[in-house]
């Protein structure tokens, strides 16, 4: 099985509603981003899947959160836990690369999100 991953960051502010500690009051993050892709057949060039178009739609997405609060953004309920933005990063890389979807016999797809809020503190949506 190979895996690609690519990085990126963006900067944002939020709070977590349900939460009773100091992470209720607003304060923000330089959240750092990784998303995997896996799959057991390259294409003719060799590679499982370009880097750089991978890249390019992670970047989209994560530009629509960079330097906001996260609050303010209805799907996150007044909830943006880091495992509701990675889950919300996966769902939006899917809807731009709609062939990175898990279906049966499938070349490549897209395994994972990671969003880090500090260097030891990360959630992943997975599908597994």
């Amino acid at each position: 099985m190979y895996e690609v991953r690519v990085f990126t960051d963006f900067a944002a502010a939020h709070f977590l509603r349900d939460y009773n500690g100091k992470c209720e009051r607003l304060h923000g993050h330089n959240y750092k981003v990784y998303a995997h892709v896996k799959g057991s057949v390259l294409n003719e060039g060799g590679m499982l899947l370009d880097f750089s178009k991978l890249k390019a739609v992670l970047r989209e997405v994560t530009g629509k959160l960079d330097h906001t609060n996260l609050n303010d953004m209805d799907y996150f309920d007044q909830n943006p836990s880091a495992e509701r933005i990675a889950f919300y990063i996966y769902n939006e890389i899917i809807k731009l690369l709609p062939e990175l979807k898990k279906t049966d016999g499938q070349k490549a797809w897209l395994y994972a999100v990671d969003v880090f809020e500090t260097d030891s503190s990360r959630a992943r949506y997975s599908y597994d």
